[in-house]
């Protein structure tokens, strides 16, 4: 390791506090269908009450923020946090950084046409002494779409979505189980979820560039990688209109992005907290 590298590491960031420079309703960008709400357990009948309600114009607005923990090398990981607001009908539902139009549903299955800005993968170039004389990564709007199939015993969704702004014009998809689970005013909503995401992605979020190459940097352009998540959503209602949740989640990334040399862990982890108002 050079001396520039050991005197950058010594001089390293304390961790800062930042904001996002968006309205968050969810924590770590979990899907907005995840289920949150909805108990899986309810009958056709009982849903079909439940979208009728949906077809009103529903408002929230809240408080929520976290943290996390990325698998670059000595990062300098924030605290993150926002006022936020969730809007829903029976045509859009927003939720902070995501927004989906509602496409006809057949059967169990509904569809969406989403779009989502996702600010968690991006890096400035003072964020870790690795990064010196690296060119910033920045975040993006993805779109694309999503299916949801609500199934007696979960909750199934698919997602494929392109960056709209052109950063890494890459390309990920997401496959995602859930189910809730109520006692009392608790609510309790595991996940498990694969991300696949594409060489572009990975070149520009975990790649070094033939120009940023250093002797103890070497370039970088890796390849496609398929990371695997599991998390837990709890949220209490205390009493009507309240809610109180907590987020925690891990993701294993995989072998494309662990090999790259901006890496030096192979989970991330996550936790988040927040309070939302609904009208």
């Amino acid at each position: 390791m050079s001396s520039h590298l050991q005197w950058a590491t010594r001089l390293r960031r304390q961790p800062s506090y930042a904001a996002l420079p968006i309205l968050v309703a969810g924590i770590f960008s979990t899907p907005i269908v995840s289920a949150q709400t909805t108990d899986t357990k309810k009958s056709s009948m009982g849903q079909a009450i439940e979208d009728a309600e949906r077809s009103e114009s529903r408002w929230g607005i809240g408080v929520a923020g976290g943290m996390q923990y990325r698998v670059y090398r000595d990062f300098d990981d924030r605290v993150r946090g926002l006022p936020m607001i969730t809007y829903e009908n029976r045509w859009i539902q927003v939720a902070g950084p995501g927004l989906d139009v509602k496409l006809p549903s057949v059967g169990p299955v509904s569809f969406r046409l989403r779009g989502r800005y996702a600010a968690m993968e991006e890096f400035d170039s003072g964020d870790s002494p690795y990064f010196a004389g690296m060119r910033d990564r920045e975040a993006s709007f993805w779109i694309g779409g999503a299916a949801i199939w609500r199934a007696g015993f979960a909750n199934l969704s698919a997602e494929l979505l392109t960056d709209a702004m052109s950063n890494s014009k890459g390309t990920r998809a997401t496959l995602q189980i859930d189910r809730r689970f109520t006692a009392g005013s608790i609510g309790l909503t595991p996940r498990l979820a694969a991300e696949w995401v594409d060489s572009k992605y990975v070149d520009y979020y975990y790649g070094v560039r033939s120009d940023e190459a250093q002797s103890w940097r070497p370039a970088y352009g890796g390849s496609s990688s398929v990371n695997t998540e599991i998390g837990l959503r709890v949220d209490w209602q205390p009493v009507p209109k309240h809610t109180v949740f907590l987020d925690m989640g891990a993701k294993r990334m995989g072998s494309s992005i662990r090999d790259s040399p901006l890496v030096e862990k192979s989970t991330q982890y996550g936790v988040g907290l927040g309070y939302l108002y609904r009208f």
